[in-house]
């Protein structure tokens, strides 16, 4: 369990520190801050399990700091460490998890941490259930995911082989004309050598998914041969698990902002990327714009109100992923001359400038 700790008292942090991390199992004090700028900043760069947070902090109070935090991570624990009890209604009516009177207990620490690691645990299982099933990557290359193992690339016997599966896992649970995956990997080729070839390759890919274990994936003939059709089972897809959750969500919003930043996390890079595939530019342009669409709108929302560190890690993320968005280095040069930064302006100036003069002369 990561924990950050929050106190204007140098000395209350010190003693927090100490009981949590030789007398608790299993926490760990990764920032300890002593004002409220620092925490956000500390906040949004270690997404922590747990902050424990003090109520009494000069420019910024812990009750409004904790219901910005939460803005940030919803699922991010809160646990007020206070000495006057008489905001313990508000303290709650943040879904804090705990209010620890001080000076600290011990004993009344330790039930605070038992608690924390039984929500802990059971968040922890919900995601190991979407890990008990095959996972198969389309962002950038081709990969596949097996119940408890790492991700590992598919080692196709020939590049036809991998382009063809590549096809058919677009177009999966539909049957594709023999013709048509004739014209798209062997317009060249007499018909009878092409047909020889297409089932060789499907022949080969077939061979490969049992090697590697996705089972569950199969390529079955259509009604007198006359094409193939890809079913995938109970496998999942990253790129339609994320649009899904995407439409899910709506509209970028406080109460659900990590949902929202998972999401665009998530989306690892452009459809099928690392292939040279005309057939799947289309799909490729369509997930790359929606994934812009909600990075942006996330972006806004931080601006908004007023989280900017959060605002820049979003847009930073978008210059990175797609360089050729101009309106990205523009809204960096307002976020970075809202703080002040002048260098942080100048930087996105020149990269913006450089960019222009080397594409457009």
């Amino acid at each position: 369990m990561r924990a950050i700790l929050v106190d204007d008292e140098q000395l209350a942090l010190e003693r927090l520190k100490l009981l949590l991390e030789r007398d608790m199992n299993g926490v760990e004090v990764v920032e300890l801050c002593s004002n409220s700028f620092k925490a956000f900043e500390m906040v949004d760069k270690h997404r922590p399990d747990v902050v424990f947070l003090d109520i009494h902090m000069p420019e910024l109070d812990g009750l409004k700091l904790g219901e910005r935090l939460q803005a940030i991570i919803p699922d991010m624990e809160i646990v007020f460490v206070t000495g006057y009890d008489h905001y313990a209604v508000q303290a709650f009516e943040l879904y804090a998890l705990d209010y620890i009177m001080k000076p600290v207990e011990p004993e009344r620490l330790r039930r605070t941490v038992e608690r924390l690691q039984g929500k802990l645990k059971g968040k922890n299982n919900n995601r190991s259930k979407e890990a008990s099933t095959p996972f198969i990557f389309c962002f950038n290359k081709i990969r596949y995911q097996l119940p408890g193992e790492e991700p590992q690339t598919i080692k196709w016997r020939t590049s036809k082989a991998q382009e063809l599966f590549a096809y058919l896992l677009h177009h999966r649970d539909r049957t594709i004309d023999r013709s048509t995956l004739i014209e798209l990997l062997w317009p060249d080729f007499e018909v009878s050598r092409a047909s020889q070839q297409l089932y060789t390759t499907i022949y080969h890919i077939r061979q490969t998914l049992q090697k590697i274990g996705l089972d569950t994936v199969s390529i079955s003939s259509g009604d007198l041969g006359a094409g193939y059709c890809l079913t995938i089972g109970n496998a999942r897809v990253d790129a339609e698990e994320w649009e899904n959750r995407l439409k899910q969500l709506g509209d970028p919003k406080l109460e659900h902002i990590e949902e929202h930043e998972r999401v665009v996390e998530l989306c690892e890079g452009h459809y099928l990327g690392e292939y040279e595939y005309l057939w799947a530019e289309h799909e490729r342009e369509r997930l790359r714009l929606l994934w812009l669409s909600h990075a942006r709108s996330l972006g806004k929302l931080y601006m908004e109100h007023g989280v900017t560190q959060a605002a820049i890690r979003v847009n930073k993320l978008i210059q990175q992923r797609l360089p050729d968005e101009d309106e990205t280095y523009l809204t960096l040069m307002k976020l970075y001359d809202g703080l002040g930064d002048r260098g942080g302006v100048e930087e996105q100036h020149w990269l913006l400038s450089s960019r222009m003069e080397r594409e457009l002369d």
